[in-house]
């Protein structure tokens, strides 16, 4: 149970610096993907589906998601290692699947980097499984 509700919203510009370091903090980031472009990128496509969660003035959770008219994908979730295990995480997943479930998103993916193994009970809780799947990509442009 939470010790007080999250304050969700969309992500803002003022929250960049904070976010990023919550993404480091979180593990993350990784050298191949310059967080500050990823940022960039999503303000310009969905951007109501990049939220932030707030405890009075810190950030402390983000997820950015989107929808391509078959699959909703989730990216970039995160919640500060101190306030995890306290029901955030899961307020947040449920703001953003309803705002997947308002563009008629019917089901939503998500990636998880080999040796986060971790964090597989935590998505079973929220009601995600796994399917094998091989999963493949191209990178178009460097962001180092």
């Amino acid at each position: 149970m939470t010790e007080s509700s999250l304050l969700i919203r969309p992500f803002k510009e003022g929250d960049e610096d904070a976010l990023v370091s919550l993404w480091n903090m979180c593990k993350l980031t990784v050298p191949w993907n310059n967080p500050y472009k990823d940022i960039a990128r999503k303000l310009k496509v969905q951007a109501e589906l990049f939220l932030v969660g707030y405890l009075e003035d810190k950030l402390i959770a983000s997820v950015m998601a989107g929808y391509d008219g078959h699959r909703g994908w989730i990216n970039y979730f995160a919640v500060h290692p101190d306030f995890q295990a306290r029901g955030y995480g899961k307020q947040l997943m449920d703001n953003v699947e309803n705002g997947l479930r308002e563009l008629g998103c019917p089901k939503i993916n998500l990636q998880i980097r080999e040796g986060n193994d971790k964090v597989l009970s935590y998505y079973q809780k929220l009601g995600f499984v796994e399917e094998k799947r091989i999963n493949m990509g191209k990178r178009l442009e460097d962001d180092q």
